[in-house]
């Protein structure tokens, strides 16, 4: 459990438009039996989906959010789980409390579609940004830099060997420079057909 910022939906002035799921990129949102209904471990904090309410039924609430627990009859072993789900770089909050003494992998939205396995190779045990300086236009390095002030213990960059996924590495680069910290650093590139490179 974690206390944290999140969404907080009052059901009696929800009147079902489904706005607020389009709204939430984060997939926190769905609607059962007509209502909004907010899978709170998903919640980013930042509340996109509060302009996007009609009924003003959405606000926020500080409160402890249990973990995403294994869906029933999932034979996943639970260490090959993901801890929370992959976040974009613009959204994610700098202070989120996951990433205190963790391992970051920073990964091209590319990648994971692109590399057979990527999940296992890559992902499993760290923290995943995921993010596309091309898509995004705009330069990641500040919060990057703010993300490793969490004692963040290592960082992976995971790119495609296409020239727009340069900046994403630059960013990384830049973020360890600006914390001052002399973290391990590595830097996957994934040719188009799959291959390390």
């Amino acid at each position: 459990m974690a206390l944290r910022k999140i969404v907080k939906i009052d059901e009696d002035l929800c009147v079902g438009c489904g706005l607020c799921t389009t709204a939430c990129h984060q997939h926190a949102i769905v609607i059962e039996g007509g209502k909004a209904k907010l899978r709170d471990y998903a919640c980013d904090g930042l509340g996109k989906c509060l302009a996007s309410c009609p009924a003003g039924a959405i606000s926020f609430e500080t409160r402890e959010v249990a973990e995403p627990v294994q869906a029933p009859g999932d034979k996943t072993d639970p260490s090959d789980t993901l801890s929370h789900w992959p976040l974009q770089i613009k959204l994610v909050r700098a202070d989120a409390p996951f990433f205190a003494d963790s391992d970051l992998l920073v990964a091209a939205d590319c990648t994971a579609f692109a590399r057979a396995g990527f999940h296992g190779e890559y992902m499993r045990g760290k923290v995943t940004l995921i993010g596309c300086p091309k898509l995004d236009d705009c330069d990641y390095s500040d919060k990057l830099a703010q993300i490793l002030a969490n004692d963040v213990r290592s960082i992976t960059v995971a790119r495609m060997e296409v020239p727009c996924c340069s900046g994403l590495e630059h960013a990384v680069k830049t973020a360890v420079e600006q914390c001052g910290r002399n973290l391990p650093l590595e830097v996957v590139t994934i040719s188009t057909d799959g291959r390390i490179v």
